[in-house]
């Protein structure tokens, strides 16, 4: 029910796909002058190349009569929640970059935000695209509404989808109507939320709803993706949650506390969770009440998950092909399928599932992730961007394409066998689709790296820093001083 579970089933929906790897020849790609200040740091002409391409995957694949987006490109698809809150995102990138005019992305903006303020919220099993503020996690392309009965109402990837209306509501920041609106449209999404209501075991709240099933009988708790739920919940100035929602959260953190592969780290195993909250707030030098009892702060803590996700495919424990210090990463990503292969030793490999290693947790099938390292590259560029460079001379040409890295890889994959998403090639088994909310961290997490941009952006929100100050956060951007209640 959280971020990474989808149904089999869906997989039905990638045979066949082909990866496209024509090059773009919209007049919107025309050169443009970035609006960002030259970057103080050099840049890789792989980072240049992709972080434009990343960035197009959002603008080629949404609807743009409403702004959704698909979970996965090319091909047929339903849309996700979480892609468009990256895609709302991007597009302000898309302008500082010379990638699109803001005039584009004004248009795009205002008809992504039109329809998710006016898209039918009701209790029905089929006929809304959210209740009480909240979204389904996958909505159909054109209609909008609910896309099966088995997508539930969904709290993280509702928050990951305000991660980019609040955006919109800071970046379109000038004196004309349009501008204007997407501040009043985003405002209006954001305060409809009824946070309370889906604390169905307070003070935690809970991963989500159907009008089938009621509340899914698992909360968030931390350490995850879902840090920005609860500073989205304690921010609200219309329906917040009580601050010791914090608490709470923050409560079963001592559990992940510990050593991996020699790194001392609050651990999470997929890289997603050490990432997605990141995009949007910037952590560095702002603390809580456990950052300081632990004396580091949560940007720190995201370097040390790289630096152990790094370690661990250097030790590669499970003797899969390629990893080294330069070919790892594990996040939640799509894969060979389930597959048992028997042998010198059982081999079995999954398709979409939540990839990983920490403390606790090992899902590791040989399937390498490039989301992985292109989107922890502000956390420890130093060792990204020599991982994306070794990954794209050793296999670009199967895994490198019109939207930068596909999906995912398996160079230990070679079995002849109908497969659910992807196509073998010698070189092992290679995704024919980008997600969404794989493609967002790589371009975001980009650019925050190059120039701070997004969470420059973010530090205007007051809703952003309203939350954070009622969890507990002092120091740093945020100031000194007694946190509000």
């Amino acid at each position: 029910m959280t971020l990474f579970h989808r149904p089999a089933r869906l997989f039905s929906l990638l045979l066949g796909l082909a990866l496209v790897v024509a090059a773009p020849t919209s007049p919107a790609w025309q050169a443009r002058p970035a609006a960002i200040p030259t970057s103080t740091v050099e840049v890789p002409a792989l980072v240049n190349d992709l972080e434009q391409r990343s960035f197009r995957f959002f603008w080629d694949s949404a609807n743009p009569a409403n702004g959704l987006i698909p979970d996965h490109y090319p091909g047929d698809s339903f849309s996700s929640i979480a892609a468009v809150g990256f895609g709302l995102t991007a597009y302000g990138v898309g302008v500082e970059r010379g990638y699109i005019t803001r005039e584009q992305a004004i248009e795009r903006t205002l008809a992504t935000l039109r329809f998710f303020d006016t898209a039918p919220q009701n209790d029905s099993e089929d006929d809304a695209s959210g209740y009480r503020g909240f979204f389904y996690h996958f909505l159909d392309m054109d209609s909008g509404k609910r896309f099966a009965r088995w997508t539930e109402l969904s709290t993280v990837d509702t928050t990951l989808l305000l991660g980019g209306v609040l955006f919109a509501q800071s970046y379109y920041d000038r004196d004309t109507p349009a501008e204007h609106e997407i501040r009043a449209l985003a405002d209006r999404i954001y305060r409809r939320v009824d946070w309370p209501w889906a604390q169905a075991r307070p003070p935690l709240v809970s991963m989500g709803w159907t009008p089938e099933g009621k509340f899914i009988p698992h909360d968030w708790e931390g350490y995850n993706e879902a840090m920005l739920l609860y500073v989205l919940a304690l921010g609200s100035p219309t329906h917040p949650v009580d601050a010791d929602a914090w608490s709470a959260w923050t409560s079963t953190y001592d559990r992940h506390w510990g050593q991996f592969h020699g790194v001392q780290l609050l651990n999470f195993g997929p890289m997603f969770g050490h990432q997605y909250s990141h995009v949007w707030i910037d952590f560095r030098g702002i603390r809580d009440a456990w950052n300081r009892k632990h004396d580091l702060d949560y940007f720190e803590n995201s370097r040390r998950a790289v630096i152990a996700q790094r370690n661990y495919a250097i030790t590669n424990p499970g003797g899969w092909t390629g990893y080294g210090k330069n070919v790892w990463g594990l996040s939640a990503s799509n894969g060979p399928g389930g597959i048992v292969v028997e042998g010198q030793g059982r081999r079995e490999f999954h398709g979409y599932t939540a990839r990983g290693a920490g403390l606790g947790w090992a899902v590791d099938d040989g399937t390498i992730v490039p989301t992985a390292a292109g989107g922890s590259i502000a956390f420890a560029p130093e060792l990204v961007i020599p991982a994306l460079e070794e990954m794209k001379r050793r296999y670009g040409k199967d895994i490198y394409g019109e939207y930068g890295f596909i999906d995912a890889f398996n160079p230990s994959f070679h079995v002849q066998t109908p497969l659910r998403t992807g196509k073998l090639r010698p070189m092992g088994w290679v995704d024919n689709v980008y997600l969404g909310i794989d493609q967002g961290p790589i371009v975001l997490m980009t650019e925050n790296w190059r120039s701070d941009f997004v969470w420059n952006v973010m530090k205007k929100n007051p809703y952003i820093r309203q939350g954070l100050q009622r969890a507990g956060f002092e120091g740093g951007w945020l100031g000194a001083g007694t946190p509000e209640k």
